[in-house]
């Protein structure tokens, strides 16, 4: 596998493979990966002739006192894994590659970061939006792959991608779960033993929650419970248990084509997220 560390020599590389009448794919990463980073590759090898994937801890996305400093980085462990999931290139730019000296741009899309993770985390998605934009722009490849756990990324990711014309088609890719129902995160790594098993209440939340919609429970309770379960479990903070429209992120007032139970909460230290089809 190869690894470049500009966005040129990223671009030459996808250019030449393009040349050749190849198909590429491309897999953006802040690497700590495990099975679900490695799933995205495999869908990106079933979409295509060539993926290639990136690695970057972004500070852009990350507010004061978030865990930038201790977020977990292991490049020589992460290519491995990625050249033998068949991954072909690894982009692995430093911060002066991705923001150099004079660096003065950001890019937002209007509305879809404003709720939910965005009202937590304000600034986040410009933060996303942007680098993700960069990344694009470098690998211009034919697929991006984005996991589904982190539904909000993907769809403000897919609106940028459509209203910018960036020529590359946003693929989400379902969640990979640990065989507890546990998706699978690199801030996992972060959870002690009894928080670990306390996050298992999140998955179970949003089950039950799709359980008593499908029933025909009044969606308000089928929240409010969805919020005390993990409150009851131990969660330091519940940020948001809300069904939304899964393109718009509005808030629904009922069960419709499309909706998403959207949760998220700290447990220990540790923010988690995660979201399910209704």
């Amino acid at each position: 596998m190869q690894i470049v560390r500009t966005p040129a020599a990223l671009t030459a590389a996808v250019e030449a493979w393009r040349r050749d009448g190849k198909r590429v794919a491309f897999v953006p990463t802040m690497g700590a990966l495990h099975a679900g980073h490695l799933a995205l590759v495999a869908e990106g090898l079933a979409r295509a002739d060539i993926v290639t994937a990136s690695i970057f801890v972004n500070p852009r996305q990350f507010a004061p006192g978030e865990d930038l400093s201790r977020y977990p980085r292991d490049e020589a462990g992460d290519a491995a894994k990625l050249a033998a999931a068949g991954c072909s290139l690894l982009y692995a730019p430093d911060l002066a590659a991705m923001y150099p000296s004079g660096f003065a741009s950001f890019v937002r899309v209007g509305g879809l970061p404003d709720v939910l993770c965005g009202a937590v985390r304000p600034g986040h998605f410009d933060g996303v939006a942007t680098v993700v934009t960069k990344l694009l722009a470098a690998a211009r490849a034919d697929f991006a792959i984005f996991g589904e756990k982190d539904w909000q990324q993907l769809a403000i990711v897919k609106r940028m991608a459509a209203d910018l014309d960036l020529g590359t088609e946003i693929i989400g890719a379902p969640i990979v779960r640990d065989a507890d129902g546990l998706a699978l995160s690199s801030r996992n790594l972060y959870l002690a033993p009894a928080d670990r098993a306390r996050a298992l209440a999140l998955p179970k939340a949003l089950v039950d929650a799709r359980t008593q919609l499908h029933t025909g429970e009044p969606l308000a309770a089928v929240l409010a419970e969805g919020s005390l379960a993990l409150a009851r479990a131990g969660f330091a903070r519940v940020d948001y248990f809300e069904l939304v429209d899964g393109e718009t992120l509005a808030t629904l007032a009922a069960p419709a084509p499309g909706a998403r139970l959207m949760a998220a909460g700290v447990v220990g230290k540790t923010r988690l997220i995660d979201n399910m089809e209704v």
